[in-house]
């Protein structure tokens, strides 16, 4: 090609650059150039499919649940060639993977509650598997931002004199970090507990907001309960699990007291690390993913090894929160 012809070629790319953005959006012409990236269609919370509901509350003295689902999503392509990090709320197959977690935890969370879980456009686990924390935290904004707009939406048709339980596991337990922060004063003041399980809460995460205190027993309300678990310390994974806090959800303690589950699991906090190390349980129904997950920690267990202690404990922190109340 003649030098003239390759100048016109650099001009005619740079006028779509410039004066064409959508060029940049779809373009594959610069050689090694990422694919173009597509963000699905936001939700549009008004609409009941893009919830998953219980209501075990017959008697009216339960707590309300805002559940965040973990990550069910890989990169994908559109059918123009364009990669994206989310999941799509809109489509079927999407809902339906994530709703494989949100019925199996809205069944024994919803006992005597009752349970809310919207489908948001969670980031996919290439972004956790980068282990990068700043190309987690920029691809988690638009995810983030959906679980802002579904509890305003949800606080704001649910009755607010009921108490109010967050929880979340793995990307669900950011979300419930982020969501501490971002719910009004008012909003907390209705917090019974929020669960972050599977997930760390940092030093910076504490100092950002009021609203994130460690859990220090059993009935204390207003507070965060954060979990890991991994068979050995050396096992800690530091994008997810190098927290500031960690509560056993078997004892109900801080400090190093090994407590049983199931006659047969020992679980012991780590003070050191802040996480709890089971003995008793491989936890090999829980496959490795990649290297990055359920290799020595066992990541995938968290909403289901404790569901029994938890379920039990959301009944004791929500009647010592409506104790509080009647106090007052």
């Amino acid at each position: 090609m003649r030098k003239s012809n390759i100048r016109i070629s650099v001009i005619l790319l740079i006028c779509c650059i410039i004066y064409f953005p959508s060029c940049t959006v779809r373009s594959t012409l610069l050689v090694g150039r990422p694919a173009a990236e597509y963000i699905p269609k936001a939700p549009d919370y008004s609409d009941a499919t893009l919830w998953v509901t219980y209501d075990g509350d017959s008697t009216g003295t339960g707590a309300d649940i805002f559940y965040i689902v973990s990550t069910w999503e890989k990169d994908w392509m559109t059918s123009d060639g364009a990669v994206c990090h989310y999941a799509d709320v809109w489509n079927a197959e999407h809902r339906a993977r994530m709703s494989i977690e949100m019925d199996k935890a809205g069944a024994y969370m919803s006992q005597g509650n009752r349970f809310f879980a919207p489908f948001y456009r969670h980031t996919t686990i290439e972004a956790f598997e980068t282990m990068n924390e700043d190309t987690i935290s920029h691809r988690t904004r638009v995810s983030m931002h959906d679980v802002f707009e579904a509890f305003d939406y949800f606080q704001s048709h649910r009755d607010t004199n009921r108490p109010l339980i967050i929880a979340g596991f793995s990307q669900g337990g950011k979300a419930t970090v982020e969501l501490l922060k971002h719910i009004s004063e008012e909003a907390y003041s209705k917090l019974a507990a929020a669960y972050v399980m599977g997930y760390k809460v940092t030093p910076e995460d504490t100092l950002q907001s009021t609203h994130i205190k460690a859990a220090r027993g059993a009935s204390d309300t207003g507070v965060t309960i954060c979990y890991n678990t991994v068979k050995d310390v050396k096992y800690v994974k530091p994008v997810i699990s190098a927290t500031c806090m960690c509560i056993n959800p078997v004892n109900w303690r801080t400090d190093a007291t090994p407590a049983l589950l199931h006659d047969s699991i020992t679980v012991t906090l780590s003070p050191e690390y802040h996480v709890l190390v089971v003995k008793g349980y491989s936890g090999s129904e829980y496959h490795p993913y990649k290297n990055f997950i359920n290799v020595g920690d066992i990541h995938s267990c968290e909403p289901w090894l404790y569901s029994d202690c938890i379920q039990a404990n959301m009944k004791v922190r929500t009647d010592a929160w409506r104790r509080k109340r009647s106090e007052k």
